[in-house]
């Protein structure tokens, strides 16, 4: 049965409701908002919800949260929000950072279909799915929340690191860029393009206070012939001393590089 507005299975009680939401959440909401923007008790906004959900009329994304199903969208049962701005709001704050960034900033041609995020939050499962989407998520202090833009995702904004930001986390988490090689392809790229900026490389570097990041970076600098002389000297005047693996998920095995201080668990190279 349709309702005189022609959207199916909307009643004349519930249209104003759905009107309202679409008007004022063009992102993720929360059954707390919700309650407030339609003027509602908590109790009765999550029936409303749950019932516009199961219409097809909003998609939830995780318990408690929910989204606008766009009205022109032809199949709304299957319809996903950004995958970014789904993350913004259940991590928040966040920001998108990792090979996620890298795509973003062109460091990387390679696609990921798991989306990474970095969250000040704790959280206890830092591999969830929300709409069928996969996400990795990376949980920091908040003294280490910095170095990130904001960036328009459809109505919605969302933080994501910066190309130096970006570089950096990976040189200090490999994982976060699909492991060193890639990682190391990726800093060849950001060095060769007009995101480079040696000051805040190295600002970064130094703010996060793992300094097993100059030993990677240096070391890559020199081995891949990066072009980046100055900046290998200035990492080996703040890397740490001890030995650090190369790649922290990888064999602790390997030649050790006294110069810089690696164990060199893991081949890199980039492709000419």
């Amino acid at each position: 049965m349709e309702s005189d507005s022609g959207a199916p299975g909307i009643s004349r009680a519930n249209r104003p409701l759905l009107e309202t939401l679409h008007r004022e959440f063009p992102s993720a909401f929360t059954v707390a908002e919700a309650a407030d923007a339609l003027g509602i008790d908590a109790t009765r906004a999550h029936r409303v919800l749950s019932y516009l959900s199961r219409r097809g009329w909003l998609a939830r994304v995780r318990r408690g949260l929910y989204v606008a199903v766009p009205l022109e969208a032809r199949v709304s049962g299957q319809w996903r929000e950004d995958a970014w701005v789904v993350a913004a709001k259940t991590f928040d704050p966040c920001y998108l950072g990792g090979w996620s960034a890298c795509e973003y900033w062109g460091l990387t041609e390679q696609l990921f279909r798991t989306v990474v995020v970095i969250t000040t939050r704790r959280v206890r499962d830092r591999r969830p799915t929300l709409q069928e989407t996969p996400f990795r998520v990376k949980t920091i202090q908040e003294r280490h929340f910095f170095g990130t833009r904001t960036v328009w995702r459809g109505q919605s904004q969302v933080a994501v690191s910066d190309p130096s930001r970006t570089a950096v986390d990976i040189l200090d988490d490999p994982a976060l860029g699909g492991g060193i090689q890639h990682g190391a392809a990726v800093l060849a790229v950001y060095l060769a393009s007009e995101h480079r900026a040696d000051d805040a490389l190295l600002d970064y570097s130094a703010r996060i206070g793992n300094r097993s990041v100059f030993k990677r970076l240096g070391y890559l600098t020199e081995v891949l012939a990066l072009d980046a002389e100055d900046l290998a000297a200035r990492c080996h005047e703040q890397m740490s001393t001890g030995v650090t693996l190369l790649d922290p998920s990888g064999p602790r095995q390997g030649e050790i590089n006294n110069r810089w201080g690696l164990r060199v668990n893991a081949s890199v190279r980039v492709a000419a």
